[in-house]
């Protein structure tokens, strides 16, 4: 039934989503141009890319709790399972490392660490750009840290916990937010919750990305809310990721991108 779903949604979407020649806005043409579409291999890639694929050959089962849509359950899990099913794609990934480039914030939060895979893309962007990562579960989180050595990136500092309790820390000693990466908790009432609770260090510059927008339908209905917000301005709808923008000069706008 749920693939069913995604397939109807995905098939929806496509029918629906434009490419650069129905874009108006100078502000989303040049960012489908210069970030969206541009398919260079940038030097972390292959690294980066190299380790999914070991992650992927492993025959290692770790102990994992997932905190977001299982709601705490508990199960073992194959690595290799997580690297095929939950880490983010390497198109997904890379346009993340991208969007990083092109903004250049000097801090991220991730909500959502998993392997690492797309926590690795972030901090590739820039050495100089603070990574702040949330994982719920441990030894989810220890595969992830051993990932980071392996690649050599220090710049990212990682923080094992529920999103409930350490995200409102983690925000209290940030004085704006620059970049947002929301992955790892796919129900409605906390992806809206997590959302007011950034919306509030957020400024002109910010920039939020959600992942699985199409989810469910907890998380359609959250993508909705969120773009119905009067701080939102423009949205950016990938179906496999939203991107949002709180720019005050533009037109409150919504788009819908082939990607």
């Amino acid at each position: 039934m749920k693939k069913l779903f995604f397939i109807y949604h995905y098939i929806t979407h496509r029918l629906k989503a434009g490419n650069e020649h129905s874009i108006h806005s100078p502000f989303v043409y040049g960012l489908l141009m210069d970030v969206i579409y541009v398919k260079a291999n940038f030097y972390p890639f292959k690294k980066i890319e190299k380790v999914r694929e070991q992650l992927i050959d492993s025959k290692k089962t770790i102990h994992c709790i997932d905190l977001g849509a299982g709601k705490g359950k508990s199960i073992n899990k194959k690595i290799s399972r997580i690297a095929k099913h939950s880490a983010k794609s390497s198109k997904q990934a890379q346009l993340l490392f991208r969007l990083a480039d092109h903004f250049q914030p000097s801090q991220i939060i991730e909500l959502g660490t998993s392997l690492g895979i797309s926590t690795a893309y972030l901090a590739s962007a820039n050495s100089k750009i603070q990574i702040i990562t949330i994982e719920g579960c441990r030894e989810t989180a220890e595969i992830a840290e051993q990932n980071f050595k392996h690649l050599k990136l220090k710049n990212i500092k990682q923080v094992v916990g529920n999103f409930d309790s350490v995200l409102p820390e983690i925000l209290d000693e940030c004085q704006n937010l620059d970049f947002v990466f929301f992955d790892g908790n796919h129900r409605k009432e906390s992806t809206i919750n997590y959302f007011n609770q950034c919306l509030e260090k957020s400024n002109e510059a910010t920039v939020f990305v959600f992942d699985d927008i199409y989810w469910s339908d907890e998380m359609m209905e959250a993508w909705k809310e969120i773009k119905d917000n009067k701080r939102v301005t423009v949205t950016i709808d990938l179906f496999f990721m939203g991107i949002v923008f709180f720019r005050k000069e533009q037109a409150k706008q919504h788009f819908l991108i082939r990607f």
